[in-house]
């Protein structure tokens, strides 16, 4: 059955419209029930913080999400525990060892140098496609709109496939406030300067998902979806929901049908 006036959606393998699923330990067959429902609405999933160290079966997990062509990766938090213990060449092992061709280089949790960031940017980018974030995942830890921008540029400039903007799982630190709410000023002033198309914005409550999709459209890249979201984010892109429910709609229809 076909229900007209739906928006146009980027087709899988996509570059926007971007639905990054973060994984903090699902089991062999949680995942194949997710692929199952979800895999046509998701382009990569991070392995959440830490959890490829502890989770079983991770490399057989890689492999079904590569048959689903989806994009695995480590969440940067595990680069950033390699870094700080100067074991850059048994991180790079792991990855290759797990046969993924995308990786995240951050500084969430940790001061690194943002030109040594950047450096570190443009030498693995000639073999991996590479994520960075901008933000910390710390709360009260205020990052200027100016700074963001530089850092945005400076890290696509060095070969970064997309920038992400932090906003943690809780979604309540970087582009959003302790409450959830965007910081809707240094978001309008990010984007004034840098592509939105290159930015990952994690996005993890309904809430936050329909702001974004509002402000740009159903194509906005979003990350830091659970599992059990990515199915009704689709519905939100797609205006299938109460929230997004007029935005693809004729104004004629708008004016006639929406409650004032």
């Amino acid at each position: 059955m076909t229900l007209n006036l739906l928006p146009e959606r980027t087709n899988n393998p996509r570059d926007i419209g971007l639905t990054m699923m973060m994984d903090k330990g699902l089991s062999i067959r949680q995942l194949e029930d997710f692929l199952e429902t979800s895999s046509d609405y998701t382009d990569v999933v991070k392995f959440g913080f830490g959890t490829a160290l502890v989770s079983k079966n991770i490399k057989e997990k890689i492999k079904l999400l590569k048959a689903s062509n989806i994009k695995p990766y480590f969440g940067g938090t595990l680069f950033e525990l390699y870094y700080v213990r100067g074991q850059m060449d048994d991180y790079f092992r792991l990855v290759d060892q797990m046969g993924l061709e995308l990786i995240e280089i951050s500084d969430g949790s940790i001061v690194l140098d943002h030109d040594e960031k950047c450096e570190l940017i443009h030498k693995y980018s000639s073999n991996y496609s590479v994520l960075s974030e901008v933000g910390s995942k710390e709360e009260g830890i205020l990052v200027s709109p100016s700074k963001w921008i530089k850092m945005m540029s400076n890290e696509l400039e060095a070969g970064s496939w997309k920038v992400i903007a932090e906003g943690r799982e809780s979604g309540s630190v970087g582009i959003f406030r302790p409450n959830g709410s965007p910081h809707t000023l240094l978001i309008n002033m990010i984007i004034s300067k840098i592509d939105p198309l290159k930015i990952l914005w994690e996005s993890p409550s309904k809430k936050q998902q329909s702001w974004f999709i509002n402000l740009f459209d159903q194509n906005v890249n979003l990350g830091n979806i659970a599992p059990n979201d990515v199915l009704p984010l689709e519905t939100l892109r797609l205006g299938l929901r109460g929230d997004t429910f007029f935005n693809f709609l004729p104004k004629d229809v708008v004016n006639q049908r929406k409650p004032q």
